[in-house]
């Protein structure tokens, strides 16, 4: 009889360790290793020839797989259907995750209402009940369907945590669709630490994505997320699957985005834009339009900037605000965009534009609860800090592109002509940009372009006298 071994693993990050450990040596968590029995080698070989979805793998040429092209199921949803690439590959396994109350669940139920139209659909529920899920399926029908027999036949919905139990439900049924709320409910009764633990998640992950391969059936799985907004062990799960998923959005704010971080067939950054509404989550087909329905025209201290998420071209509101303070530390409080890059720009602010900041409160925020990474941003953020220090307005058709550099100048971005020609499909006028050195092709139409050198010349082209 082979002797038993435990080892210690970090919830966190996965870390193991021979004995217990107060704090992770790897990732700084207090309290987070927990015991685990681990398996001798000849044990675990028996299992997966045990529970294996298929036989043993056969070399073959690459010139004798079958298969030229991705065969994708469509999506109803054109948000979701645009994050994923256009539409889900068959045998992918997607990860979703987000803050609790996010409209995960919510979001995946309607989904699977409407592509239940055409083919199987299973939906695993490891935390509600059938009865809440029914209800949450009626809520979401249009207002004269909101009755039992409406419901998709085809959407088959049990509650169950056993993975070998949903796996001979999935025998069962065969769907073409497959989810699963969520991997941290899921256990497999041979494997002795409790469900959520990090051993629970990826060797539950590991067996779903043989399903996926195996089979041909496409799996969705629902992850929680940890205090610091990364999904319960990133890296345990984030390699595990082929496209991951975060459902982002600000609790005050009525807006979610679908956001792509990782996607073998796809673009990754693509974002989908949704409101959460009665009736579900609704689509946002033109969210640059949204972000600016509610803008004050020529008010000081407001910018427009396009950023771009994925492959397509947003416009969104920048909005500033510099306030006289009698303590001797200002502050810079940022909402959407890095409190590292607003201390650089208003820094270069200060430097190079003279611009007395050191007794004033900076605020910057974004409208719409979205947050901006990229660099792209930079002018408009100055331009916005800057009217409202002079308590100058910025031309309201006027939008701003580029990138500030410690030197005072603006560097080119990527996709630049993509950028304005949505700016002049939503009725901008005007646009400033970096001068660029070698221009490959000519400036869209329908907009009209003023080169800046420095963020001194972009100013004096942005505020109105």
């Amino acid at each position: 009889m082979a002797k038993t071994k435990t080892q210690y693993v970090c919830q966190e990050c996965g870390r193991t360790s021979p004995k217990v450990l107060g704090r992770c040596p790897q990732c700084d968590a207090w309290d987070s290793m927990v015991e685990e029995i681990v398996e001798d080698e000849k044990t675990a070989l028996s299992r997966v020839n045990t529970h294996g979805m298929g036989s043993l793998s056969v070399p073959k040429r690459l010139s004798e797989i079958e298969g030229e092209g991705e065969d994708r199921i469509p999506v109803p949803i054109n948000e979701f259907s645009r994050v994923l690439g256009g539409g889900v590959v068959p045998g992918s396994i997607v990860l979703i995750g987000g803050d609790p109350g996010i409209g995960k669940s919510t979001l995946m139920l309607q989904m699977t209402m409407q592509m239940a139209a055409g083919s199987k659909v299973l939906y695993v529920s490891g935390e509600e009940s059938a009865r809440q899920i029914k209800m949450r399926a009626i809520r979401l029908l249009p207002g004269a369907e909101k009755k039992a027999h409406a419901l998709p036949e085809e959407l088959y919905l049990v509650t169950e945590t056993n993975l070998d139990a949903i796996m001979g439900h999935v025998r069962a049924i065969n769907p073409r669709l497959l989810v699963i709320d969520s991997i941290q409910t899921v256990y497999r009764p041979e494997m002795e630490s409790s469900a959520g633990s990090i051993s629970q998640v990826r060797e539950s992950a590991s067996r779903l994505r043989e399903l996926a391969k195996d089979s041909g059936i496409a799996v969705f799985v629902i992850g929680h997320v940890t205090k610091q907004g990364t999904i319960a062990g990133p890296r345990v799960l984030e390699h595990i699957v082929d496209t991951v998923l975060y459902l982002e959005g600000d609790q005050f704010q009525a807006y979610r985005l679908l956001r792509s971080v990782k996607n073998r067939f796809g673009a990754t950054s693509e974002v989908g834009v949704f409101e959460m509404q009665e009736r579900g989550m609704i689509q946002v087909p033109n969210p640059s339009e949204a972000f600016l329905a509610e803008r004050m025209v020529n008010a000081p201290g407001s910018a427009i900037a396009v950023t771009m998420e994925g492959t397509r071209p947003l416009l969104v509101e920048i909005q500033g605000l510099t306030s006289f303070t009698n303590f001797g530390n200002p502050r810079r409080t940022p909402n959407g965009i890095d409190f590292n890059r607003l201390l650089l720009i208003t820094a270069v602010l200060s430097r190079r534009l003279n611009l007395r900041l050191s007794d004033q409160d900076v605020f910057v925020n974004v409208v719409g609860g979205l947050r901006l990474d990229e660099p792209a941003a930079d002018l408009a953020v100055a331009a916005a800090i800057t009217s409202s220090m002079r308590d100058r307005p910025i031309r309201a058709d006027m939008a701003l592109v580029g990138e500030l550099g410690l030197s005072g100048e603006l560097r080119m971005v990527g996709q630049i002509n993509a950028r304005l020609r949505e700016a002049a499909s939503l009725g901008f006028r005007q646009a400033v940009v970096p001068r660029r050195l070698q221009r490959k092709e000519p400036w869209p139409g329908g907009i009209e372009i003023y080169e800046a050198r420095s963020l001194n010349d972009a100013l004096k082209l942005a505020l109105i006298e």
